[in-house]
């Protein structure tokens, strides 16, 4: 039996008794969230998930265009301190008064309170956090950092009354996924959450900005695409998010529903394994090669030349992706357009294999996750048929995502596949975080679990780290991206875009480029 983590029956019992559930949103997603404590990981489905009930200091728009949100302003006061201006009257679920003592406490908590995708990458550029007065604090970083606030888009701020007992990797989610600590400044309280399952979200209608139109919210975590779309069909949910590629035509033309798509910020990238001895890679009958093949420059080119993108694009998400040329998307800051995507050439790419000595190949497992993102297991697996093509022979290991991203961050993968958004709007989060050097003194590479480095990219994005012009910034960044394209420590394979379907005569929903689910974006059709 599946545990419950509520804040008790009596919350239900009024949402009942208020009629409540004449108001309910019910939204089917793929995933949810890991914990409800929203500094446990940063994975986007966690995340998006935590929106509702925690607010940060700035907010991500639907374009990932910066707004004020707990900040009402922000500035530089001198290259290396910026000052928050916070936003008076806000309460938190408890009727508390968010203070500057609540952001201090939560950009120091997130640094420490982590699962297996560190929060702590969001707040590397912080020094120090100081309070000015009840709704100011000052953040000196460890050098210029122009980019403070967009990496604050993903800092939750908690309530240090709330939390303060529970802010130790032994006692934060037990504290948070009983609703003690789940005390937020959301426009929703958190009411249960069964994980795996279901989380039942309530109207804060003290939320500063304003009540929203949904009494109750639910958000059922339905992983198996055939479920989700058919509890839309028989309406036993409102919304599905990442609806599957090959129901998007289908269920278009069904005239009680309506289908949103978009575009995304997410990238299917193939990452290679650059310590001396990989775990998943050997000849073909199983014995131990005498080194990396990763670690040759032409095995990885053979590998990049070996992918079809666009037939990645065209089949195996049906249409619903691009080919990418990059590892980030042409609406992040920092976008070179100048470089193209890959067009694939199997002779050649099989010539490289034999010049680095391995005219028939070798064995390797391709790990995937098969429930995140739209299209990850029919591209993973397509992926592995592409690899055979020049004589690698591939395993594939398509993996759920609560456990790929655990055994990914231990190191027991060699070759993996898996989607990466830049969630801050600009190139140096994904290239600090994925391609340069582990440096924990830095908070670099936080993400390259891997042991790739490359010091003439390392200088590039420690240079843009600091730029404070924005010129000089976006051409370090432009550098950076073209010298991954060169060295290829990991392929963009595609874009991925993404669906909502939804019941045309209840809601309207309005997308977002980081593919978030949020009630917030959901409205009643008409106006209602």
């Amino acid at each position: 039996m599946r545990p419950l983590y509520s804040l008790g029956l009596a919350a239900l019992v009024t949402l009942g008794a208020s009629g409540a559930f004449a108001q309910t949103l019910t939204i089917g997603v793929r995933a949810g969230p890991e914990s409800i404590d929203p500094h446990y990981t940063s994975t986007g489905t966690h995340a998006e998930t935590l929106k509702h009930v925690f607010d940060t200091l700035v907010w991500a728009g639907d374009n990932l265009e910066l707004q004020p949100r707990l900040a009402e302003s922000w500035r530089l006061v001198d290259d290396t301190t910026w000052e928050f201006k916070l936003r008076p009257g806000v309460k938190f679920h408890d009727g508390s008064d968010l203070t500057a003592e609540d952001v201090k406490f939560s950009i120091e908590r997130s640094r420490r309170i982590s699962g297996p995708n560190p929060t702590s990458v969001y707040v590397r550029r912080v020094k120090e956090v100081t309070i000015v007065d009840p709704l100011t604090v000052r953040v000196a970083t460890n050098g210029p950092a122009p980019t403070l606030p967009n990496d604050f888009v993903r800092v939750f701020v908690v309530s240090e009354k709330a939390a303060k007992d529970f802010s130790t990797q032994e006692t934060a989610n037990p504290g948070f996924n009983s609703g003690k600590a789940a005390i937020g400044t959301g426009p929703y309280r958190f009411v249960s959450w069964v994980p795996k399952d279901q989380l039942v979200l309530e109207r804060f209608d003290g939320f500063w900005g304003g009540r929203e139109p949904w009494q109750r919210v639910v958000r059922k975590e339905l992983s198996n695409d055939a479920a989700r779309v058919a509890q839309l069909k028989a309406g036993q949910v409102d919304v599905i998010a990442r609806t599957p590629s090959s129901d998007v035509a289908t269920l278009s033309r069904d005239p009680k529903l309506a289908i949103v798509s978009t575009g995304t910020i997410y990238v299917f990238n193939l990452e290679f394994d650059f310590r001396e001895k990989p775990p998943q890679v050997t000849a073909k009958d199983g014995s131990p090669l005498a080194k990396n093949p990763f670690l040759d420059p032409r095995v990885r080119e053979a590998f990049d030349l070996a992918i079809d993108r666009e037939a990645l694009a065209e089949f195996a998400t049906e249409g619903q992706a691009k080919p990418a040329s990059q590892l980030v998307t042409p609406n992040i800051f920092g976008y070179n357009p100048g470089i193209a995507a890959t067009k694939p050439d199997v002779k050649r790419a099989k010539q490289l294999l034999a010049e680095a000595g391995y005219p028939d190949g070798f064995k390797v497992t391709l790990s995937f996750t098969s429930d995140r993102l739209p299209g990850d297991r029919e591209v993973g697996t397509t992926l592995a048929q592409m690899l055979a093509q020049i004589g690698i022979a591939v395993a594939a290991n398509a993996q759920p995502t609560a456990l790929f991203f655990p055994a990914r961050q231990r190191g027991e993968y060699s070759l993996a596949m898996w989607g990466w958004a830049t969630s801050t709007g600009e190139a140096h989060y994904t290239l600090s975080s994925l391609t340069h050097t582990f440096d924990a003194a830095k908070g670099a590479g936080n993400y390259n679990v891997v042991g790739y480095s490359n010091p003439a990219l390392d200088g590039l994005i420690d240079q843009a780290a600091v730029a404070l012009d924005e010129g000089k910034r976006r051409g370090l960044l432009q550098e950076a991206l073209a010298l991954t394209a060169r060295d290829r420590p990991r392929l963009p394979l595609v874009v991925i875009g993404t669906s909502w379907a939804a019941q045309k005569a209840k809601v309207t929903v309005t997308p977002r480029v980081d593919e978030d689910t949020l009630a917030m974006n959901i409205k009643p059709a008409g106006g209602r």
